[in-house]
């Protein structure tokens, strides 16, 4: 079935070439979403059943990672390894005692090229090898914190008159404005560290891939990736693994029980990023919607032709053959959480945001449970959706809260209290 459905792919660039020339309208009811066909994980695209995980090991979990890989994330086209990391700033007893902070400078050098990025740690005093959770940020290390020795990013950065960000440069001024979004002494209380990033730093998030780290990998004619390599999410997941290899050398940390978050388009890395790298222990996907989460055949909320409109550096370009093409999809997004297995991953949603369409969001948790089977391990039970702020937590888990398309404290209670479960208890 998946070969015949792969035939139509000339069918949909025609289709997608239309597509983008006309306004997008979210479908938000129920009623038009239309008849699909779940992909089935455990039967390979030729038709052969997978029957343990073994064979998961051998045959479905190679092909379907191999198409994320070609046809939606794209491949990261090379291998660069940090040329140096640096514990640039460091402090004990911070947070009235609680934590103890450090800064790292990760950079990397090829020909005449260079780029660094930052990581910000806090980790619990008390605990002198913490579980961490690792997650990147939007505006800025300095923007999750009012600490005032926090690094502020020097990389291009998205104006935001409201975070008084101007001529796309970071200051001070904009300094703990999204503080509210990382409930760090809870975190910390419960356990955890936590270790962030600015995404800008690793590749600015703009349709240019002329800065970031993609040049480090072009031709000398090249001037931005080829139709299967790497957009912009793959580079973002290409800069987490590069902050574990960092992880991996810190003895304060146990690099053994890394947790891999993000939240909307960093949602969508955070899963690609578990997928990808088995070296997470988990993985928490917060309000990541379309190409992350939600299932793309429900075409609910925003849909492939919106997103790879809008933001046509995320993700490479051959994805946009599927663009108002969704039926002629392989694969769906429980399969893409479904590569987690047998590692713990959570699925998290938010009443307000249709956008990002919660049933699919939650249906593609569900829909992963007979990859987590093979492993012995019983995945969500039931394919009727939760109550509102009433979550599941299992090795595969998930909750919808009230409220919008943001990150909260009931989302940390949550992702603590789970990941104790999980890797801890």
């Amino acid at each position: 079935m998946r070969t015949i459905i792969l035939l139509l792919l000339c069918l949909g660039l025609t289709i997608s070439s239309f597509a983008q020339k006309e306004e997008f309208v979210p479908n938000y009811n129920e009623q038009l979403v239309p008849d699909y066909d779940l992909p089935d994980p455990l039967t390979t695209f030729e038709g052969k059943a997978i029957r343990n995980k073994a064979e998961w090991e051998q045959y479905g979990r190679p092909e379907i990672l191999e198409f994320y890989q070609d046809q939606v994330f794209g491949w990261i086209p090379g291998a660069l390894k940090a040329s140096s990391w640096t514990v640039f700033e460091a402090q004990e007893g911070v947070m009235d005692g609680k934590a103890n902070r450090k800064q790292v400078s990760i950079s990397f050098e090829k020909g005449d090229r260079t780029l660094d990025f930052h990581l910000l740690i806090y980790l619990p005093e008390q605990n002198p090898k913490a579980p961490l959770f690792l997650g990147y940020n939007f505006y800025g290390n300095h923007t999750i914190t009012n600490d005032t020795s926090v690094w502020i990013p020097e990389a291009w950065s998205p104006n935001n008159k409201g975070f008084r960000i101007t001529q796309n440069k970071q200051t001070a001024k904009s300094r703990g404005v999204r503080a509210y979004r990382w409930d760090i002494e809870h975190i910390i209380s419960a356990g955890f560290g936590l270790a962030t990033i600015y995404y800008g730093e690793v590749d600015p998030d703009r349709n240019n891939f002329e800065d970031g780290i993609h040049p480090f990998f072009y031709s000398s004619s090249q001037t931005e990736p080829a139709d299967n390599e790497w957009g912009s999410i793959s580079a973002w997941v290409w800069g987490l693994s590069r902050a574990m290899d960092y992880l991996q050398t810190d003895t304060d940390i146990d690099s053994e029980k890394i947790v891999v978050f993000g939240h909307s388009r960093l949602g969508k890395a955070a899963l690609w990023a578990g997928a990808s790298d088995q070296r997470f222990a988990a993985a928490i996907s917060n309000n990541s919607g379309c190409g992350g989460a939600a299932l793309s055949k429900r075409e609910f909320g925003e849909a492939l032709v919106r997103i790879n409109t809008q933001f046509p550096h995320w993700f490479c370009r051959n994805f946009r053959q599927y663009n108002k093409n969704e039926r002629a999809l392989p694969v769906d997004q429980h399969e893409l959480i479904a590569l987690m297995a047998p590692r713990p991953v959570y699925v998290a949603s938010a009443q307000e945001d249709q956008w990002a369409d919660p049933k699919g969001e939650f249906l593609s948790a569900y829909h992963a449970g007979p990859v987590y089977q093979l492993y012995g391990i019983e995945g969500i039970s039931s394919p009727t959706m939760p109550q509102v702020n009433s979550p599941i937590h299992g090795t595969v888990a998930y909750h919808i809260r009230t409220g919008k398309h943001d990150v909260t404290d009931y989302d940390w209670e949550q992702y603590t209290k789970w990941a104790q479960e999980q890797l801890i208890d």
